[in-house]
């Protein structure tokens, strides 16, 4: 399977009147082709013998951002690379000019799992739970691993903070805020909303599973 994708709400969907080529040729002079950024966290504290990488979005063309597509990808797997957990919505690859994204990951034999979360929001526990279930069978696995959305502080943040709280439960939130934002910055968590998220994973989680505990049992009735 070349990329595997959570099912997205057409309504999330932004809509973008670009209609603009993403020929590297044509924009050529304008690119930045700089090293593209991951920031990698140590998992040892968890008992977790890699590390887990942190990005913003590949390819991006926003404002004053510019980059090449090509090139990061490139980047990504110079840096050894295997699987990408991908937290942006198509519309969002379409207003930051990288519509043929998942597409490309694929080309360079990078796995790539897709769960789109609206920016600023957080993603749905079934969602979130499975994204914590792969991601940890990806680490244990071996396999080098990034997280990333469209500046990979948000959405991306959240998803790693409680990623770290589910693999090691005696985490409080405000560890994991300070390993995150001592490795990505002040602008790491972004909103009210996933702060709030993040502050409440340990009791939602509990929530969870205990709803699909009773979930199991009645089925097997």
């Amino acid at each position: 399977m070349a990329y595997m994708s959570s099912q997205e709400n057409p309504g999330s969907v932004l809509e973008s009147s670009l209609d603009q080529s993403d020929s590297d040729q044509e924009d050529a002079e304008n690119l930045d082709l700089s090293p593209f950024t991951i920031d990698w966290l140590d998992l040892d504290f968890v008992g977790c013998p890699k590390s887990l990488g942190i990005c913003a979005l590949p390819g991006c063309r926003f404002k004053s951002t510019w980059r090449s597509l090509l090139h990061d990808l490139q980047c990504l797997k110079q840096a050894g690379v295997e699987d990408v957990f991908c937290l942006c919505t198509r519309g969002e690859f379409h207003l930051y000019r990288c519509q043929d994204l998942l597409e490309k990951y694929s080309e360079h034999e990078i796995t790539v799992h897709h769960y789109p979360v609206n920016d600023g929001q957080v993603p749905p526990m079934e969602d979130l739970m499975k994204i914590i279930e792969d991601l940890r069978v990806c680490l244990m696995m071996g396999k080098r691993t990034v997280v990333h959305c469209f500046g990979g502080l948000g959405r991306s943040c959240v998803v790693v903070a409680c990623t770290m709280m589910a693999m090691d439960e005696t985490l409080r939130p405000e560890d994991v805020f300070k390993k995150l934002r001592d490795l990505r910055g002040a602008g790491a968590i972004q909103t009210v909303k996933q702060y709030n998220f993040v502050n409440e994973f340990h009791e939602l989680q509990n929530r969870f599973n205990t709803d699909r505990s009773a979930d199991d049992r009645s089925a097997s009735r």
